[in-house]
């Protein structure tokens, strides 16, 4: 090489970067735009030292390694998202814990719908009479408002046999003997109190199954499916095959071939399939044999309704009736948050269908859903008494909204137990104990700039589901004490609020092993800061 007496030239074309040494340059740590950017101006740099030297905003080579590093950054962070949606713990969408759930046999629960006792008052008097009132499936609805929304809502009446719902029949009509479920509280009016309103309208299904189907199901037509609704009805000419069906979590917990079972999955939108047993495990439909369900969609939270809310005429086969709720319909609740699923579906996995330890006995008490819908939070914890180990104190309480909670009822309380009954140690006593409520009054004051005081009720507004989000049922637990500076910290997260104190409560509120924390009143308080 003949030295030309520039040496910056010379030297600049020795440095060169041969194209098998030019991976050693590439910064795979670099993920973010700015560390992008860099990684690629400095690869630049170094491999094209001659070729591209002007490094300025302006330049249209600084713009394509800026476009460049805006769609690395972008990607890079698109495939963290999609790692974080594989793994239980990180995974955000609820699309990606339902799927994640449903590899381990888990499936999240859908929307549940508000209940309540109900009266039917006939208007004619039948005393002394025999015979039926029947209502058939289209008068079985009846509609109100709901006080959540202001929006239609529907509730369907159902009967109740020893404190459950009946079983299904082949037209899903109630029929109610006029001489031994009635009763007579006057001498005007025939009145039967042995039913139940539950938030949902009422879709029926029937058909035939096709002759080609291996393995029996049924799509159901409309959606969303209220969870535990559903209610099947097979006619068949066989007579192991014939008559209703009883819903389970899991085909496969059939216990032979002769189980007149069926198991519904859910999609991503809460529309249904019922799929019954193949022959082998649970009973398997014959062929052309013909099928009716019924079942409800809605449910949520915006069912709950106070008492004597309704006043609603029906027609049945013996005239009017009108059916009043003389207690609060409550227990509508929207469909399971991730949060909690993420919380109790390991622990139901881990349990394998059999109840051992507390853990066992805790996480199958809070994913427990009752005949009519009623769930509850739980905790479990070993009798402290002589020669009382094996003794489970479970320390229930019934869910009546999503920030209320109430005593559970004796239906639900030996719904639980007969749940519990085949899944327990054989030499485990299980107790059903109601749980306490600390009901927490919250007075807070806010501080916020005083050109924010147009909109302080806007303001007022947040920091209220703020608070109330904090207090959700979901969010709390048995024993869980109720922390200031979590709480002030969740009021902070409102972007208007400088900063807040409880004005009623100095310090954290201890909580005992058998309480729960509810909030029942909440105020605030606005100081503006100049």
């Amino acid at each position: 090489m003949t030295f030309t007496g520039n040496i910056k030239s010379d030297f600049m074309k020795l440095a060169g970067v041969s194209i098998d040494k030019r991976p050693n340059l590439i910064d795979y740590a670099a993920t973010d735009y700015i560390s992008l950017r860099n990684a690629l101006l400095d690869y630049c740099m170094a491999v094209y030292p001659e070729d591209y030297k002007y490094f300025v905003e302006s330049d249209l080579g600084i713009m394509f390694i800026e476009l460049i590093a805006y769609m690395g950054a972008s990607l890079s962070m698109k495939a963290d998202m999609l790692a974080n949606e594989n793994f239980l713990a990180t995974a955000n969408q609820r699309s990606s814990v339902s799927k994640l759930l449903q590899l381990i046999g888990i499936r999240m629960r859908g929307p549940i719908s508000s209940a309540a006792d109900a009266v039917l008052a006939m208007e004619d008097t039948f005393t002394g009479q025999t015979g039926t009132v029947t209502i058939g499936p289209q008068n079985r609805v009846i509609t109100t408002t709901s006080p959540e929304d202001g929006a239609a809502l529907t509730y369907t009446l159902y009967k109740v046999v020893n404190g459950l719902v009946d079983v299904a029949n082949t037209d899903g009509a109630i029929n109610l003997d006029l001489e031994l479920e009635t009763s007579n509280p006057d001498t005007e009016r025939n009145v039967f109190e042995n039913l139940v309103i539950q938030e949902g309208a009422l879709v029926t299904d029937s058909g035939q199954f096709a002759a080609t189907e291996a393995n029996k199901s049924i799509r159901l037509t409309q959606s969303p499916v209220v969870e535990g609704s559903v209610q099947v009805f097979i006619e068949s000419n066989e007579d192991n095959a014939n008559g209703a069906y009883t819903e389970v979590d899991n085909i496969y917990f059939a216990s032979g071939s002769s189980d007149k079972i069926f198991q519904v999955t859910y999609d991503n939108s809460y529309g249904a399939t019922v799929v019954f047993g193949d022959g082998s495990v649970g009973v398997s439909p014959d062929s052309n044999a013909g099928y009716f369900v019924t079942y409800r969609i809605g449910g949520g939270s915006r069912g709950n309704i106070a008492k004597e809310s309704l006043n609603y005429d029906i027609v049945t086969s013996q005239g009017t009736g009108t059916v009043n709720n003389p207690y609060p319909a409550t227990g509508g609740q929207n469909a399971e948050t991730v949060d909690h699923a993420r919380r109790y579906a390991p622990l139901k996995f881990r349990s394998q269908d059999r109840l051992v330890t507390l853990e066992d006995y805790s996480a199958f008490a809070n994913t427990f859903v009752g005949n009519i819908g009623s769930s509850g939070k739980a905790t479990a914890v070993t009798r402290n008494a002589y020669s009382s180990a094996n003794v489970i104190d479970i320390y229930f309480l019934e869910k009546a909204n999503d920030l209320q909670l109430q005593k559970a009822t004796s239906n639900f309380k030996t719904e639980l137990l007969a749940a519990i009954q085949p899944k327990k140690m054989a030499t485990d006593h299980v107790v059903i104990v109601d749980g306490l409520v600390r009901t927490l009054d919250l007075v807070t004051t806010i501080r916020v700039d005083k050109e924010q005081e147009p909109n302080q009720e806007v303001i007022k507004a947040k920091v209220r589901n703020k608070i109330l989000s904090f207090m959700n049922v979901d969010n709390q637990e048995f024993g869980k004490n109720v922390s200031v500076a979590d709480l002030n910290r969740t009021i902070f997260e409102v972007d208007e609020v400088r900063f807040s104190t409880l004005d009623n409560i100095g310090q954290d509120i201890r909580i005992d092993f058998n309480e729960i924390a509810q909030v029942n009143n909440v105020t605030i308080n606005i100081q503006y800061l100049d």
